[in-house]
């Protein structure tokens, strides 16, 4: 049977002095796990700082494919968003490499411009890439890996060290533990202050077996295998081991470290006075029965100043890490200069000035020089890629860096302009269209007594005319960049003017029904023939047209706009709308007031009438309603210049459907067949007429 996880009364306390995975600061799923080693996600923070710092902007990030670098590469680059550094590629390294994956990562960074490359992989992953790069001699770039203490121990060729010269990365801090070598050399197995420990690590060390009082050994039994006795007179000053030759090694500190976390915690739980502690009814823990939960209660909070002067705690914040800075000289192999972590920072600011301070006295000189020398290769490489350090921090949002990322480039403007192909066309059409207008209205005006254009009602042909000419125009508008008295004009006037056109065109064809039942016999209709009828119809559609805008305009006006994410490295400027319901309200009134023309139009189209209209204003309707219904697809599935380029087609069409639709044949008629435009011709057709009247009462 399990138990709840939350439940501490059942957890074994464990103190980790090595691992530094980040899902072990999970609580819900290790409560009860301490450690006295920095969480890699500190070295995360401080790789992204090191590089914001520096100035760099234009980085490179290989990680392994596991725990490690999936967490530690998604902390660096939410760093690096938030600090405005940009990452030139992410490479994964896989946990089992193949030759295809290894040339195809080292491609990557061969064709990459960014010079600074952070490489967040443990080994032995890493070890295939970083080897098959140094056969590519990519000197000249900045490296920070992680673990760069052990980095050199695992490469040792003459390609690595010239590659990783003047790398960069963190290791977790050394210390001189005070005592430890001299304790060390004390354990002796015949010591009686020795644990059960001593015998084996002795054995170990010298490659000898120390007696035990129940030790036979029959040499002349062959399945026994023989090893010398230890005399107890070794000195372990000749055993040669890295760690216990080392005091200052990083695990021998951090062991310390937890076991003094551990006897802290134990003396807490002795210090405690009853009634004071921390249990039910304020209750302590008894050493010779407690439980490990009581234990976990003290060790969680244990707060101290060890004998080095350092402050440890359980909960992270000791994480201590040392700057780290490979430099190779001549005819030497590469050293780790550690740079001075708690001035390193300010120093890296400070650097160029101090170097230029003579005044100083001797002995700070010196300070400062003793400093710079421990980071003077890193500020080469600053100073190497000064260049990269503008390309993200300081371009505006109407710049973007160049290929190099050498420099702040203009973003392209995209605009419908009269200056590209596109606009060109579509002004010279505009300008064409209007002339040709003007042209058909100078006709109507030169004949104007003439019986064809008397018997469509002469005045509303100008009237249409000349909204006809302003529709044509309006479409400039929408060419150019756009402006605030653009925006707001645009949508507007095209929508009164078109809706001024159609109000013409139904006030022709409700003219037409009511002429034809005006002249049966005995009707009502003859009162309508009145000339304040079209000007009603015309007037009261334009106005709810004009009251729509007017109430748009006040609300939410349109507004001049630059978008940047339709495409990326151009600035699309438009016309934001503001209100996507005025707009399709402007345009919905403008296809129903056309759906209504078109419907009456098409009933009385065979209507017996001189000169009658009916037929040609519903073939322009057909056409206008076929243009916009067309164009709201469209509309909706284009993006940047093309979306007004769209809607100035829309507007071109329309106007040209119902000028060719309802003039050309008049002007045909009036320039080719003027014996056609007679009054004896009229009156034939209306004595016809008649008769089908009487034929048909």
């Amino acid at each position: 049977m399990g138990w709840d996880v939350k439940d501490t009364r059942f957890l074994l306390n464990q103190v980790c002095y090595f691992s530094s995975s980040p899902l072990l600061k999970d609580k819900l799923q290790f409560p009860s796990f301490l450690r006295s080693v920095p969480s890699d996600d500190v070295q995360a923070m401080g790789i992204a700082r090191l590089v914001v710092q520096f100035g760099w902007t234009w980085v490179g990030l290989l990680s392994s494919d596991n725990d490690l670098g999936d967490i530690g590469s998604s902390i660096v680059k939410e760093e690096f968003q938030k600090q405005g550094v940009c990452v030139a590629f992410h490479e994964i390294i896989p946990l089992v490499t193949t030759a295809l994956k290894v040339n195809a990562i080292v491609e990557v960074v061969k064709k990459s411009s960014a010079n600074v490359i952070i490489v967040y992989s443990n080994e032995p992953f890493r070890n295939p890439v970083i080897t098959a790069l140094s056969r590519e001699n990519l000197t000249g770039k900045v490296w920070i890996p992680i673990s760069i203490g052990s980095i050199l121990l695992k490469y040792n060729t003459q390609e690595v060290e010239d590659m990783l010269n003047g790398a960069l990365g963190f290791e977790m801090q050394e210390r001189w533990i005070p005592g430890l070598k001299e304790f060390l050399l004390k354990v002796h197995p015949s010591s009686p202050l020795n644990n059960m420990f001593a015998n084996y690590f002795w054995q170990e060390a010298f490659g000898c077996q120390w007696p035990r009082q129940d030790t036979s050994i029959n040499q002349s039994d062959g399945n026994v295998k023989m090893e010398a006795f230890c005399s107890g007179a070794e000195d372990l000053r000749t055993f040669k081991n890295p760690s216990f030759n080392n005091p200052t090694a990083r695990i021998n500190y951090n062991v310390y470290n937890a076991v003094y976390m551990v006897a802290n915690a134990l003396e807490d739980i002795r210090s405690c006075k009853p009634g004071q502690g921390p249990f039910i009814n304020n209750s302590c823990a008894d050493l010779r029965t407690m439980t490990p939960w009581q234990v976990h209660h003290y060790m969680k909070k244990v707060r101290f100043r060890n004998k080095i002067g350092d402050d440890i705690a359980f909960d992270g914040s000791s994480d201590f890490y040392f700057i780290i800075n490979l430099q190779k000289h001549p005819n030497i192999t590469t050293k780790r200069v550690i740079v001075d972590t708690q001035r390193a920072l300010y120093l890296l600011e400070q650097y160029w000035s101090k170097l230029n301070q003579t005044e100083d006295s001797g002995g700070q000189r010196d300070t400062k020089q003793r400093d710079a020398a421990s980071i003077e290769s890193l500020l080469q490489h600053r100073h190497r890629h000064r260049a990269y350090s503008s390309t993200c921090l300081q371009c505006s949002s109407d710049e973007w860096p160049n290929y190099q990322r050498t420099a702040c480039v203009p973003k392209t403007i995209e605009f419908l302009s009269f200056q590209k192909p596109l606009g060109t066309t579509l002004a010279g059409v505009a300008m064409i269209s209007f002339t040709f207008t003007a042209c058909v209205m100078c006709i109507f005006f030169k004949h104007r007594r003439t019986p064809i254009v008397k018997a469509n009602n002469r005045g509303l042909s100008y009237l249409l005319l000349g909204a006809l000419m302003m529709s044509f125009l309006c479409s400039f508008l929408f060419l150019g960049e756009p402006q605030r008295i653009t925006c707001l004009l645009r949508q507007t006037s095209f929508g009164i003017i078109f809706v001024l056109c159609l109000s013409c065109l139904l006030a022709k064809t409700i003219l037409v029904v009511i002429a034809f039942n005006a002249t049966k016999p005995g009707s009502n209709m003859r009162r309508w023939l009145n000339p304040c009828v079209p000007v009603v119809i015309v007037s009261g559609c334009t106005f709810l047209q004009v009251l729509i805008s007017a109430t748009w305009l006040v609300l939410c006006p349109p507004f001049p706009e630059k978008n940047m994410s339709i495409r990326i490295g151009t600035i699309v400027l438009h016309c934001n709308e503001c209100s996507e319901i005025a707009l399709w309200g402007l345009l919905g009134y403008m296809v129903v007031l056309a759906a209504a023309c078109f419907l009456v139009a098409f009933l009385v189209r065979n209507l017996p009438d001189s000169f009658n209209e009916a037929k040609w204003i519903t073939f322009s309707m057909l056409v206008f309603l076929s243009v916009w219904l067309t164009f709201v697809p469209s509309y909706l599935s284009t993006e940047g210049k093309y979306v007004d380029a769209m809607e100035v087609f829309g507007i071109l069409t329309s106007s040209a459907g119902i000028l060719v639709c309802i003039f050309i044949p008049k002007c045909y008629i009036i320039l080719t067949k003027p014996e056609l435009n007679t009054r004896q011709l009229l009156m034939r057709k209306e004595t016809l007429r008649n008769r089908l009247i009487t034929l048909k009462n």
